[in-house]
């Protein structure tokens, strides 16, 4: 038996949509970002800890009933 910490999921067409929806929208708020903050090592970061934000809400969404497959 796995851990939960490491289980694969996979979503459903619906889940796939959100999951979707999720990476415009992180995209849309970096790409607003850039617009104000001029490149630095601060940005870097913001863009990575966006990324990492990301990857949970997907997560997040994936081990919701109805998302997976």
């Amino acid at each position: 038996m796995i851990h939960k910490e490491f289980d694969v999921y996979v979503l459903n067409q619906a889940g796939l949509s959100h999951a979707a929806d999720i990476a415009v929208e992180f995209d849309t708020l970096l790409s607003r970002l850039e617009e104000i903050i001029p490149p630095c090592r601060e940005l870097s970061i913001v863009a990575t800890k966006l990324e990492e934000a990301c990857f949970f809400a997907k997560k997040a969404l994936a081990v919701q009933r109805g998302t997976k497959a």
